[in-house]
This record gives structure tokens, C-alpha cells and sequence, in this order.
């Protein structure tokens, strides 16, 4: 029972890997067909299931070994490649949240977006660097690849839509 859990948690992860790699893509109209509203909505649905993913993955993981799970969670764990997830986790979640509270921002849509794009780069470089250090459900070429393209998608979108921009003040006259 306990390996068929280990396998679901890692086949997860792997799952969420490529929810990262489409989510960029899917807001930054980088998909056919799947431009402006309908790319946006897609990016909502396919983030409660990266969302799920997470969850999948890390309960997966404590029904193998709670004890490895709280170590993880409390950054005591000796694995290097622990508090990266957790940090990827956590962050997930706090951008979910954000979404679902986005219309509470339509005043200040500008700094949603900023914390929205700065929480994806903690969520894609920590999941990265997370799964590069695995020795497990992914064999290592498609391990990079999937990573490099996650990464290179996340930073075409980040440049195409300007997000630092908003961080410019306007210079006084």
C-alpha cells in the first residue's frame, strides 16, 4: 500500500512540474487558440489543479513517512532538496489565494500582479531546484528539460508583460 502512495505523491509532483511549464504560457497568450480571456480562465482552472497536485503530492508523501513530512515542513529535514518544496508548496498556495482575492485588488491591479508574478518565480525556481536534486520518479534529461522550459517560459512572460514595471516610480519634474 505504501508504495503505490510513494509512486501517486511522485507521479504528482511530475504532474505539477507540467502544470508549471502550461500556466505561464496560458497567461501570456503563448497557446494556440488560447489567447486573452480564454487563456486566462484556462490559467485559473489549470491552478486549482496544481494546487490539488501539491496537495496529492505531499499527502502521498505522508502516508509514507509523517515523520520525513514534519521534518520537511519545519525545515529541519536533512535533505537539501526538502526545503525547497516547502517553499514551492507554500507558495502555491499563497498565489491561489491571491487569485481567488483578485477582485478585491481591481483598485490596485498593478501590485496583484507583481505579487502574483513574484510568487510564480519562488513557485517555478524552488519547484526546480526541488526536483533536480530527486533521484526518483523522473529520469534526468526529462527532469531538465521539463525544468529549463518551465523556467524559459516563466521568464518570456515576465519580460513580455513588463511586471517590473510597475515598481518604476514616476521622476519628479
Amino acid at each position: 500500500m505504501f508504495k503505490v502512495d510513494y509512486i501517486v505523491a511522485g507521479f504528482a509532483g511530475v504532474a505539477g512540474m507540467a502544470l508549471l511549464l502550461v500556466q505561464p504560457l496560458l497567461v501570456g497568450g503563448h497557446l494556440p487558440g488560447l489567447r486573452g480571456m480564454r487563456g486566462r480562465s484556462l490559467h485559473r482552472v489549470i491552478g486549482a489543479f496544481l494546487v490539488l497536485a501539491v496537495v496529492v503530492h505531499v499527502a502521498g508523501l505522508w502516508v509514507t513517512s509523517p515523520p520525513d513530512v514534519v521534518d520537511a515542513l519545519l525545515f529541519v529535514s536533512p535533505t537539501p532538496f526538502s526545503a525547497w518544496g516547502v517553499i514551492a508548496m507554500w507558495a502555491v498556495f499563497a498565489a491561489a489565494l491571491l487569485g481567488l482575492l483578485r477582485r478585491r485588488f481591481a483598485a490596485r491591479l498593478r501590485l496583484w500582479r507583481v505579487l502574483h508574478s513574484a510568487l510564480a518565480c519562488v513557485i517555478v525556481i524552488g519547484t526546480v531546484v526541488h526536483a533536480v536534486q530527486i533521484d526518483g520518479t523522473m529520469e534526468t534529461v526529462s527532469k531538465w528539460l521539463l525544468s529549463g522550459l518551465a523556467l524559459i517560459a516563466l521568464g518570456r512572460v515576465i519580460l513580455d508583460r513588463r511586471v517590473w514595471a510597475v515598481l518604476s516610480l514616476p521622476r519628479a519634474k
